[in-house]
């Protein structure tokens, strides 16, 4: 161990080699195989979120979310819209789900309408809105953002001449 005898031997540090990378082969719905995102506890996102990948969120979301499977932690709290193929919610939503394989946890609290085609809904979960079952075919997550319309714009012209000050009117 400490004797000078590993002259000339080749040391690896007791690490074996690196695996070489993993191609990922996408599986049907558009997700990756074996691929997730995990949002943090400590982490608050403000923006919509629109993932080809699973995805856990333990934090805090303040926009809508769109992905193909959606696991949300007992703490979580998503301001915004929910869409996906499946979703097992532990926390709180405000706003609107569309899931097609939906379990909504004891511990969860959804206020707004939810869209499913399978719902499980365990003792204890709260929800303030319409429960509403579809069809097969009427839940797609698009795994895009949805395009968001620029505010319109007041192309009214007014000339610097037609503006009176108030001050200039009482005088």
């Amino acid at each position: 161990m400490f004797n000078s005898n590993n002259r000339g031997r080749e040391t690896t540090g007791g690490l074996p080699p690196a695996p070489p990378p993993q191609q990922y082969q996408p599986q049907a719905g558009g997700a990756k195989r074996g691929m997730f995102s995990v949002i943090g506890p400590d982490v608050t996102i403000t923006g919509n979120i629109a993932a080809t990948a699973d995805l856990h969120i333990d934090g805090r979301i303040d926009g809508d979310v769109d992905c193909s499977s959606l696991m949300q932690g007992a703490e979580s709290r998503i301001k915004g819209a929910v869409k996906a193929e499946t979703a097992r919610l532990g926390g709180t939503i405000e706003g609107a789900v569309s899931v097609r394989q939906l379990t909504i946890e004891r511990g969860a609290k959804i206020l707004g309408d939810v869209e499913y085609e399978n719902v499980a809904i365990e003792n204890g979960a709260h929800i303030d809105g319409r429960l509403k079952h579809v069809a097969a075919d009427a839940i797609r997550p698009s795994a895009e953002p949805a395009p968001t319309a620029a505010p319109a714009l007041d192309t009214h012209y007014t000339p610097a001449e037609n503006i009176v000050s108030l001050n200039a009117a009482a005088e």
